[in-house]
């Protein structure tokens, strides 16, 4: 009887955070370290996205669900991904390692390894060196 009456209590502590502070991170979603919020704003993140080391996320950025299509599910982002304020990742999709995602960018394809995506709708550049002096506080 204790454990379901602690679950409904921590679910209302953390949806009082998530909307006092504007940030929708999950206890459920998966992320690697390294995460490092940029700047303080509004941030929804699925509980099903995974999320790998050494990622940077600005304010305004949403990584969430497409319900219908090809498409249908949650990101997948790799390693060493920065992403840009106001971004917009949604869909079954896969971000590679070393992806910079720039600010507006509406991201609903898969992104290769060592890229750079710009614009809505989003185009990829290749670049060997993406997110070379983006990273901040990197973890080995």
């Amino acid at each position: 009887l204790k454990t379901p009456l602690l679950n409904v209590f921590w679910k209302f502590v953390l949806r009082h955070y998530q909307i006092k502070y504007g940030f929708q991170i999950y206890p459920e979603t998966e992320i690697g370290e390294g995460f490092y919020l940029g700047h303080w704003g509004t941030l929804v993140i699925n509980p099903q996205a995974k999320i790998g080391k050494n990622c940077n996320i600005a304010q305004g950025v949403t990584i969430g669900q497409q319900n219908r299509g090809a498409k249908a599910g949650v990101p997948i982002i790799g390693d060493e991904v920065w992403i840009g304020a106001n971004a917009v990742i949604v869909g079954g999709i896969t971000i590679g390692n070393n992806v910079l995602i720039g600010p507006n960018a509406y991201v609903n394809f898969d992104v290769p390894s060592d890229s750079v995506v710009i614009g809505n709708p989003a185009k990829i550049l290749s670049k060997a060196n993406a997110t070379e002096g983006y990273i901040n506080r990197k973890i080995p």
